[in-house]
């Protein structure tokens, strides 16, 4: 979903004036004079321009695939389900081609982009998909659904619209939006921890209200090094945790001999590791299996369901991709001191363009919609200012897509200290919110708060929009509502009642 990049926020401290210095990327952009490319890549990705170096990009481009490799394992299994030609989807085939798509469409948006935005199948909407395959489509019918949806958003990118939306929101919203990703990235780096989990009533602490097993011990270890090292201003602070912790998980699952959290044969191990055992691989190089790419029908789904019931599903989608990236892209460019006084992205058509391009290219591989993930945060909250980190990060992808049994080392218990530091930076944030306007405070209340509670950026900002307009136009500041509001809060609401009208139709 599940963009995962935090930036300054993170990594900033408080100089005696009183104004934040970044200490992972040195000076704001806007302090000192303006530093001369050294060379064709320097001017091509405005490293120097940035404030940053291309050992900055190299460290944050490896700290954001480390935080987010684990899409490589995650996305078979959440897929596994899917039924093909009366055939489960091969688990290899999807983990190659995961990797093989991320790896491409991440090159894509360094190098077009130019920003340190990492690409992958997204969290929650492969399980949506999933959902559908299971119960109304065959997974090349709801993969042509993901395409039209992909293409469908390229349009909107192609006029304009989907960027028009993007500036539309307010200040208030876009920054409430980033404080909300950065609890959003602690509830998912607690949760792939085994920190918090389902319980009863709601959610648990640990097993059994307890810090027990060996996998937590590893989490709560690379939590406070990263901690440490952080506050001490270490560069490659991330980097280090996640190499430190994952060599700690191989010592003791050497030792101990943990195992998986849920066995193949159905038994639970409630202190075992979450989706992978940290051992070395019998065979680090694997001959990626590609049998997937084009397995999808264009209008397949409609012919199934009708063609009203198959829009709304791509209607469901484009939602989810469309408001989930300006999230993403709000958050980093935030906390990487990129986003102009109304806090917007310069240039970003390049970007919206490819994270488009990269939802019909995911269903067109088959292995569901990409977008850009918020765990680029962590890169950034490394060094990470240009697209060099994203060429790195997705070279490191294409790579993984022949090295894949020795990418699922890392577990994801050495890899979610770095998403709690992350979020712990992009809360900073909040201190720009404004607190004497209950019109305002309570959109911003709502977009954080069900961000990390509902386990969605599109759900947050969606409450987030609605009860904006309605309470501007509630004290008399109908002005203050830019026309494109209303009818982003109008499609939001048409998303949030999708399903009385999947019964209808």
């Amino acid at each position: 979903m599940p963009d995962s990049s935090r930036p300054t926020a993170g990594s900033s401290a408080t100089a005696d004036g009183g104004t934040p210095v970044d200490v992972a990327a040195g000076p704001r952009r806007s302090e000192g004079p303006r530093v001369r490319p050294k060379n064709g890549v320097d001017r091509f990705f405005e490293i120097s321009a940035r404030r940053s170096t291309v050992g900055r990009e190299v460290r944050g481009g490896v700290t954001t695939f480390f935080t987010m490799a684990y899409i490589v394992v995650l996305n078979p299994i959440i897929l596994s389900g899917a039924d093909v030609d009366g055939n489960t989807l091969p688990f290899a085939s999807v983990a190659a081609v995961t990797a093989l798509i991320a790896g491409a469409m991440t090159l894509l948006m360094g190098v077009v982009g130019r920003y340190p935005l990492a690409v992958a199948t997204g969290l929650g909407i492969n399980a949506i998909v999933a959902v559908f395959a299971a119960t109304q489509l065959s997974w090349p019918e709801i993969m042509g659904l993901v395409v039209l949806e992909g293409l469908l958003i390229t349009l909107l990118v192609l006029t304009g619209f989907r960027r028009a939306v993007f500036e539309a929101i307010p200040a208030q919203l876009k920054t409430a939006i980033a404080v909300g990703i950065g609890f959003f990235l602690t509830i998912i780096g607690l949760a792939d921890a085994g920190i918090i989990r389902p319980g009863n009533p709601l959610i648990s602490f640990g097993v059994e209200g307890q810090l027990a097993g060996w996998p937590i011990l590893v989490f709560v270890i690379g939590l406070l090094l990263t901690a440490v090292l952080v506050v001490r201003k270490v560069r490659g602070a991330l980097l280090i945790g996640i190499v430190v912790s994952t060599v700690l998980a191989i010592v003791i699952e050497a030792v101990a001999e943990v195992g998986l959290k849920f066995g193949d044969d159905g038994a639970v191990n409630p202190r075992g590791w979450a989706l992978q055992v940290p051992t070395m691989p019998e065979d680090v190089v694997g001959t990626p299996d590609l049998s997937l790419i084009g397995n999808f029908s264009l209008f397949g789904g409609f012919e199934r369901i009708g063609v009203i019931a198959a829009l709304l599903i791509v209607f469901s989608i484009m939602i989810a991709d469309f408001f989930d990236t300006v999230g993403t892209v709000t958050a980093v460019g935030a906390e990487a001191d990129l986003l102009d006084e109304k806090k917007n992205l310069p240039k970003s058509q390049p970007v919206l363009l490819v994270d488009s391009l990269a939802a019909a290219a995911g269903g067109a591989g088959s292995v569901s919609s990409n977008t850009t993930y918020i765990e680029s945060t962590a890169g950034v909250a490394d060094g990470a200012r240009t697209g060099l980190a994203s060429v790195v990060t997705g070279v490191l992808f294409l790579v993984a897509t022949l090295f894949s049994p020795l990418v699922q080392v890392v577990p994801s218990e050495a890899a979610a200290p770095a998403l709690v530091i992350v979020g712990a930076m992009m809360i900073t944030q909040i201190r720009n919110l404004a607190w004497d306007d209950m019109s305002l405070v309570i959109p911003a209340f709502l977009t954080i708060a069900l961000m990390p509670f509902t386990y969605s950026i599109t759900n947050g900002i969606g409450a987030g929009v609605i009860s904006f307009v309605l309470l501007r136009l509630a004290v008399g500041r109908r002005r203050e509502i830019h026309p494109l509001m209303w009818v982003v809060a109008a499609l939001f609401v048409v998303y949030f009642a999708l399903e009385p009208l999947q019964q209808l139709f």
